[in-house]
């Protein structure tokens, strides 16, 4: 019954999903669109992990990370995650972004809050009179608060594919962009899925929409126009800015975890192997700019040391005359995860890189990403910490066991 409940939840779920992202198909990638949206720090990334796959990892990406790019990897968490990280964004621009978060698991629920904020350091103000500056200076302030939540709608297991796994997420985020006299203010939404399955658990599929929100319109006094009426009166006049989009996202991506060497027992009669290797790949479509496109593939060692690489085209990327991005498309990076425990079984404590490599031609150095992370607490029950692969099968056998007893007992009911 659970099983039959859980699965008409998540079809329910991605029909509505896949609904919207027809619609956002329908003008993808449109040239004449392009320009149109505002709000583009909401596809600056600034967790290591994510930025050393280029964002491809849709499929695959677990935990706190991944409020960012599909949030149904948040189900994932184990008991308490929390990320600080810092981005040199286009570095030589004076760039860079500070991104931290929390996510807590609570029994197959997991929730998390995050924090975004854009640094453009000290610009010179200008005016109609002192077009030079020379009268001061200001700081725009671009960021965001997301609150995320996730849950495991666990299938069962087959002896065919092995366990299912359906975990769905979404996010809320508030944004705010401004300068001292002007501000914008507006709200996005984000959802995703993603799929597990196999006898090891390895195959991957995730989809997820984003930025899916409000228009937004920067106001203030800064748009007020003070003047004089033929009559001599003061008079101040305001202006209004024009309404914009925010830019509009849809992720598709699959991934394929391929495991070798010595068997490791990660819980009772369950098993992982020393080595691990990931391809994937993801199509991204954007509403108001080119799609992208890409492969990536991560390296693991138990788990503790990660190494990764990407690459994500797009149309005209090659040529100077047509590319429309600073980056080439070339992205690498590296983690390495102290564990408490000689075991594993514990939290630890993690250092990731990211690196997102520019154009030769330009006068950037790349972006650069470094994140410090810490796995917090230990999960009551092994059942908690799997994104309720294995609890399905027990729940299933619990539901089996109490309907074998209720038989007996009403067979010997009608008996009496």
């Amino acid at each position: 019954m659970q099983y039959t409940q859980n699965f008409i939840q998540m079809r329910k779920l991605l029909g509505s999903l896949s609904i919207v992202a027809v619609a956002l198909q329908s003008f993808a990638g449109n040239p004449d669109r392009r320009g149109e949206a505002g709000a583009l720090e909401l596809n600056m990334n600034g967790y290591a992990r994510t930025a050393g796959l280029w964002g491809l990892n849709c499929a695959s990406i677990k935990g706190l990370e991944a409020e960012r790019l599909n949030p149904a990897g948040l189900a994932y968490t184990k008991s308490t995650e929390v990320i600080a990280s810092y981005t040199s964004w286009l570095s030589g621009a004076g760039v860079s972004i500070i991104q931290g978060g929390l996510s807590q698991r609570i029994k197959s629920n997991a929730f998390s809050v995050s924090v975004n904020a854009v640094n453009f350091g000290k610009i010179e103000r200008t005016t109609v009179s002192s077009p030079e500056g020379g009268v001061g200076q200001f700081s725009p302030t671009f960021f965001n608060i997301g609150i995320s939540y996730a849950k495991n709608f666990a299938l069962g297991s087959t002896s065919l594919t092995g366990d299912n796994v359906i975990t769905g997420g979404v996010t809320v985020r508030l944004l705010n962009e401004g300068i001292q006299n002007i501000s914008a203010t507006g709200f996005s939404f984000d959802a995703g899925l993603q799929y597990t399955t196999g006898k090891k658990e390895n195959f991957h599929f995730g989809v997820s929409l984003r930025n899916i929100g409000t228009p937004m319109r920067l106001r203030g006094d800064g748009f007020s126009i003070d003047g004089t009426t033929d009559g001599g009166y003061s008079l101040q006049v305001d202006r209004k800015s024009n309404k914009f989009e925010l830019p509009i996202q849809l992720n598709i991506g699959a991934a394929y975890d391929i495991y070798f060497g010595n068997k490791i027992e990660v819980a009772p009669k369950k098993y992982t192997q020393n080595f691990r290797l990931t391809p994937m790949a993801q199509f991204t479509a954007n509403a108001y700019g080119n799609d992208n496109y890409g492969t990536g593939l991560e390296f693991a060692f138990k788990e503790i040391f990660m190494l990764r690489t990407a690459y994500r085209m797009e149309k005209g990327i090659f040529k100077q005359a047509t590319r429309l991005t600073a980056y080439n498309g070339f992205a690498a990076g590296m983690s390495v995860n102290v564990p408490f425990k000689k075991d594993g079984t514990g939290g630890g404590i993690g250092i990731d890189y990211g690196y997102r490599m520019t154009s030769l031609n330009t006068k950037f150095q790349g972006t650069h990403t470094v994140g410090l992370r810490f796995n917090l607490g230990t999960p009551k029950s092994n059942k908690d910490a799997d994104a309720g692969s294995s609890s399905s099968s027990s729940e299933e056998k619990k539901s089996k066991k109490k309907g074998k007893k209720k038989n007996q007992e009403n067979t010997e009911t009608e008996s009496n």
